[in-house]
């Protein structure tokens, strides 16, 4: 029986362009405010056309010693050129960036996952101390 973990792809996101770039102060003040921005294809372009696109990204943190990971946010792209006319007829594209504020009292793991209507569920992941 295939599970949901062996369908989640991950790769360098310096040279595969679904990859979730997680940009985010590899410390932070206990208890402060601090920001995560979760790129797609920031070193290699991910199109953003009506027939292939990022669809959402989401954000969890799992404190360490913690169970499970605490959902963060989750950002949905809708607007991929599609109109009434018809596909890549619209002059509304977003673009797949993502910010997030949180805070924490304890260090963890931030983990960021993508998906791609083509090409599937990306994951990547990245420490986080805290002082």
């Amino acid at each position: 029986m295939t599970q949901l973990k062996d369908l989640l792809q991950i790769a360098d996101w310096k040279t595969e362009k679904h990859v979730p770039v997680i940009e985010a102060p590899n410390t932070v003040q206990k208890g402060e405010f601090f920001e995560v921005t979760v790129t797609i294809g920031k070193e290699v372009a991910h199109p953003n056309k009506t027939d292939h696109h990022i669809r959402w990204v989401s954000l969890y943190f799992r404190p360490n010693g913690d169970k499970f990971p605490v959902e963060i946010g989750r950002v949905e792209f809708c607007a991929h050129g599609a109109s009434s006319e018809g596909p890549d007829t619209s002059s509304v594209y977003t673009h797949h960036t993502a910010n997030f504020t949180f805070k924490t009292d304890k260090p963890g793991m931030i983990f960021a996952s993508s998906l791609c209507n083509i090409h599937g569920l990306w994951e990547s992941t990245r420490a986080l101390a805290v002082e």
